[in-house]
């Protein structure tokens, strides 16, 4: 047989032929004498073996360990460990469905969704009190760090987060100084005039700001002024003025819990 008929007598294309000859899966057949590969119903014996365990899910390694006299390993073996593999994709996928249905039937997917339970049930909160202003930049912003917050943090850190953030604006009081200090931060994000940095609003907002954060929201030792790749990914997303206001206020948080 020639190489096309080998192929479309086992299901296959050419170049999957050729491929598995690259790999050594495929013994290479004698050639004629104008040099094209001559295949014998062995080759498509073992050809159409493959086909059957890539099917089932095995990747060429273990095809091969499959193949291989020597291997060291039976069909058995390999396909229980298969079947295990499969069995544990399979409950994955059972469990990102269920979050998928939990999301859907909850009727509230943020704009920054999907997040986590926790931060979407804060997030609800915020919306019913109107804590955060629809046209706030900043507080957008807000929404975006808290769920950043919520993708990189562990179960624990998360719940303690979320805890904070609920009672920081648990009450009307904290509410009006949620909305001073968003107020304060977006003026310092004039791009038409840039605030200097030594601007008394800068100070203000930071103060203000201050006043909102729990002191126990940064863990002890955070490094409010480290010079690492994220903090300065972090203050670049805001405007010069805004970035020093966020830097001052975490000073005075850490400060004041000391």
């Amino acid at each position: 047989m020639r190489i096309g008929e080998l192929a479309e007598t086992v299901g296959v294309t050419t170049r999957t032929v050729r491929h598995y000859h690259h790999l050594g899966l495929l013994p290479e057949p004698e050639r004629r004498s104008n040099g094209y590969r001559d295949y014998g119903l062995r080759h498509a014996v073992v050809l159409a073996r493959i086909r059957r365990l890539t099917e089932l899910g095995l990747g060429l390694t273990e095809v091969r360990d499959v193949l291989a006299d020597d291997a060291g390993r039976d069909l058995v073996e390999v396909l229980t460990e298969l079947d295990e593999d499969l069995a544990r994709q399979e409950s994955a996928i059972r469990e990102r469905r269920a979050r998928l249905r939990a999301l859907l039937d909850s009727g509230e997917l943020p704009a920054e969704g999907p997040v986590s339970p926790e931060l979407t049930a804060v997030f609800s909160e915020l919306t019913r009190t109107s804590t955060l202003p629809a046209d706030s930049p900043m507080a957008a912003k807000d929404r975006e760090m808290l769920a950043l917050l919520d993708t990189v943090s562990t179960p624990a850190e998360r719940a303690r987060i979320m805890d904070l953030v609920g009672s920081a604006v648990a009450t009307p009081e904290a509410v009006a100084r949620a909305h001073e200090a968003y107020a304060l931060l977006d003026a310092l994000a004039d791009t038409d005039h840039p605030v200097d940095p030594a601007d008394p609003r800068v100070d203000e907002a930071a103060r203000a700001l201050a006043a909102c954060v729990p002191a126990t929201l940064l863990p002890e030792g955070s490094p409010v002024d480290q010079d690492s790749g994220f903090l300065r990914a972090f203050y670049a997303d805001f405007a010069p003025a805004q970035a020093e206001a966020i830097r001052r206020m975490l000073r005075l948080v850490t400060r004041g819990r000391a």
